[in-house]
């Protein structure tokens, strides 16, 4: 019997309506009126206040997955933790808990899970669960796991490392994404899709035997692509036929300009405060 779930935004790098706040980060918040699920938690301690906001009881929260170990989808984890009445399962690939690094012109950064993140997962009512394959998270909801890389149009970054020196590419076996059967099509929720938005949704494809897709929400690091690399993620996307792309955080601003003008429309906004209503089958 189909469930009807919400989907909010409550962390992302823009915000069109008062009061609500913006941060260079992702977070979304799904409630299926029996599970609280936050996928991401965004930068800073925003998703809370995000929430409040928007009348959404962070407290509730019973489950959080996490798309990758960068800061700006793993720092609002100790406040999300501290806040949970019960138990919270919280879902991860190893690789997301380890250091990770970004190169610049200026320098090196660590850009990995915050000390006070990793901290929160011992200190409060945390049930850490590592996992490498996809996995059911709650009823029609699943995550995919470890993306397999098909297309060397969608290599990984070298700039992104897994030690200081910038000497081990990071592999990003921790990439993974949301998605859920509906009643219209799957819908995917991205985080980054560092493993590449075209090689994540044709994982999906295979995991759902090739059902249609119905919405396609968030990040696709598409903000320093080539333009051949837009133009042939542009052509990709147009074999899935999908229903609706709401395009945010990495994305950047070119290619989402390049996605409306692809997909005039299909693309929508996703903004902090965007919500969606489907039915989960």
């Amino acid at each position: 019997m189909p469930t009807s779930a919400i989907i909010t935004v409550l962390v992302e790098n823009t915000v069109s309506r008062p009061a609500l706040l913006a941060e260079h980060g992702l977070a979304f918040w799904i409630d299926t009126g029996t599970r609280r699920i936050l996928f991401d938690t965004g930068q800073t301690s925003l998703v809370a206040e995000n929430a409040t906001k928007l009348g959404i009881d962070l407290a509730a929260v019973d489950t959080v997955a996490l798309s990758h170990g960068h800061y700006d989808h793993t720092g609002g984890l100790a406040t999300v933790l501290s806040q949970a009445v019960a138990p919270v399962v919280v879902h991860a690939h190893p690789a997301a808990l380890g250091p990770k690094y970004h190169r610049k012109n200026t320098g090196i950064r660590e850009i990995g899970i915050p000390a006070l993140s990793l901290d929160a997962l011992s200190r409060h009512n945390a049930i850490l669960r590592n996992f490498h394959g996809p996995i059911e998270i709650a009823p029609s909801l699943y995550l995919t796991g470890e993306i397999p890389r098909l297309h060397p149009e969608e290599a990984n970054n070298p700039n992104f490392s897994l030690d200081p020196e910038g000497t081990r590419p990071d592999p990003f076996e921790d990439d993974q994404a949301i998605y859920m059967n509906t009643s219209a099509g799957t819908l995917v929720l991205l985080g980054c899709a560092h493993a590449g938005v075209i090689n994540t949704l044709d994982a999906i494809r295979r995991l759902t035997g090739s059902r249609p897709f119905y919405a396609v929400l968030g990040g696709m690091h598409l903000n320093s692509a080539s333009p051949e690399r837009l133009a042939w993620t542009i052509d990709a996307l147009c074999r899935f036929s999908i229903e609706k792309l709401y395009p945010a955080h990495c994305t950047g601003m070119e290619a989402t300009a390049a996605l409306w003008a692809a997909f005039p429309d299909r693309c929508f906004p996703c903004n902090v405060g965007t919500s969606l209503s489907v039915q989960i089958t």
